[in-house]
């Protein structure tokens, strides 16, 4: 895979900008691990290689065991290795992400609400909308996974 722009040079405010949400996002409560998983299932519905290499290794520095990465694309079978906000997240995140098979339907919206409070679920949704953005920025302009650049060396 070749990367066609690097947006990161091209559009360096609207990256900025993209941070900016991204930092916000960091400092809004919900727990950083929850929303690297969230990331990590999103990568996986939008096959960003870029981003799931990313997001597994961030999840692996958070210790957050191989099992449990190795069944996220399988959630609703990992049993007790997903709390009941991980599995609401990782429901809404999906539910979200295929917004247009979906159109996030009331039974989804109240699932979620049922286990986050109105600001945990507004801000994990911006989570959410910003990270289809960067998969959409990663696998169009083909950003190289770093597993990927490794190899090459």
């Amino acid at each position: 895979m070749t990367q066609r722009l690097d947006y990161t040079q091209v559009s360096p405010a609207g990256v900025k900008a993209l941070g900016g949400v991204y930092g916000y996002v960091t400092q809004s409560g919900l727990p950083a691990a929850l929303v690297e998983l969230v990331f990590l299932r999103i990568s996986q519905i939008n096959n960003c290689a870029y981003c799931l290499d990313m997001h597994t290794r961030d999840l692996l520095k958070k210790d957050v065991p191989i099992e449990k990465l190795a069944l996220v694309q399988a959630w609703e079978e990992g049993g007790a290795l997903f709390d009941a906000r991980e599995r609401a997240a990782l429901a809404w995140a999906e539910s979200v992400t295929r917004v247009a098979s979906t159109g996030v339907p009331d039974a989804d919206f109240a699932a979620a609400h049922a286990v986050f409070s109105e600001k945990e679920l507004v801000d994990l949704t911006i989570a959410i909308g910003l990270m289809n953005t960067y998969n959409r920025l990663a696998i169009s302009f083909r950003n190289t996974p770093q597993a990927v650049a490794m190899a090459s060396r």
